[in-house]
């Protein structure tokens, strides 16, 4: 493995580790003294701690070079694994919805003890640190998998003060304010499980990236002295890699060896543009046309 994906292999790891941490201290307490909001924020990380393994045995894989299995390489395993990591964390929501909405029909059953505060206070310190260390890992490697679980660690901080709003609810004499955090805390989890889905779903269908990569690809090959013209432009995503299809137009009395090494010059500026991982170049003699056009 590459000292790349040796990295993301430790990263995830930590989240692991990190997440685990949190359940054990928040579900214990939460289950101790009946606070529905603890537990919720417990089983959401659950749901973190499910994708964090996910991520660790499947979105290494990411980095493996091509086989003769996968001769593009393993590039869409990586939002693959954060699609599920999203798909588990919207079940997961929805069920604690449902809770926390029970706990408002029967009424909340905590009992309040300064215990509560204690264990959201290390559970708020414990996904600060591992936001900051998955982000300042990922500054280097770009991975969606590794930002989805950094985005979860933050949203985790504000279900978190969620929590504590119950809890001092609770305090305050007011314990239905458990029951409501619980239930926003859910919504959270449901809307952010959506959105990591969403975005992932777009590099597993190959689709179109956003207009500035058009733009920046345009400008690349229309900045060579060499080139007249371009048409059948196609840029899509192929895992978290951007590809590139275009077609080029140049003088068609130039040789074959000129256009061989034109052709090179071209794929090589494209592939060195960002998030570009392959890039095919096809020349055409300029004003000729195209061969589908005189086929119609």
């Amino acid at each position: 493995m590459t000292d790349e994906g040796r990295r993301f292999k430790r990263a995830a790891g930590v989240n692991v580790l990190g997440n685990a941490i949190k359940i054990l201290v928040e579900g214990a307490a939460g289950i101790a003294f009946g606070s529905v909001a603890l537990v919720a924020d417990a089983a959401h990380s659950v749901a973190d701690l499910v994708a964090s393994l996910v991520v660790f045995v499947w979105g290494g894989a990411a980095y493996t070079d091509p086989d003769e299995t996968h001769p593009h390489g393993h590039q869409r395993i990586e939002p693959l694994t954060a699609l599920f990591v999203g798909a588990v964390i919207v079940l997961l929501g929805a069920n604690l919805l449902r809770e926390s909405a029970l706990a408002l029909i029967e009424g909340p059953g905590v009992v309040f003890d300064p215990l509560l505060l204690g264990a959201l206070g290390f559970a708020m310190a414990d996904m600060y640190l591992l936001y900051w260390y998955t982000m300042r890992v990922n500054a280097d490697l770009g991975s969606t998998a590794l930002d989805a679980l950094a985005v979860d660690c933050l949203n985790d901080i504000y279900t978190t003060i969620a929590a504590i709003v119950g809890v001092l609810g609770v305090l305050l004499g007011h314990p239905v304010l458990d029951a409501v955090a619980g239930g926003l805390v859910s919504l959270l989890v449901v809307y952010q499980g959506i959105e990591i889905a969403r975005e992932n779903v777009t590099y597993l269908v190959g689709a179109a990236p956003p207009p500035e990569e058009y733009d920046r690809v345009r400008t690349t090959l229309r900045d060579h002295p060499d080139v007249e013209g371009i048409h059948d432009l196609r840029v899509f995503y192929d895992g978290t890699d951007i590809e590139v299809e275009v077609h080029v137009e140049v003088d068609g009395e130039m040789t074959l060896r000129q256009a061989h090494d034109l052709e090179t010059e071209l794929m090589d500026r494209l592939r060195g543009l960002p998030a570009v991982g392959d890039a095919h170049v096809h020349l055409d003699p300029s004003g000729v046309g195209e061969w589908k056009d005189a086929l119609e």
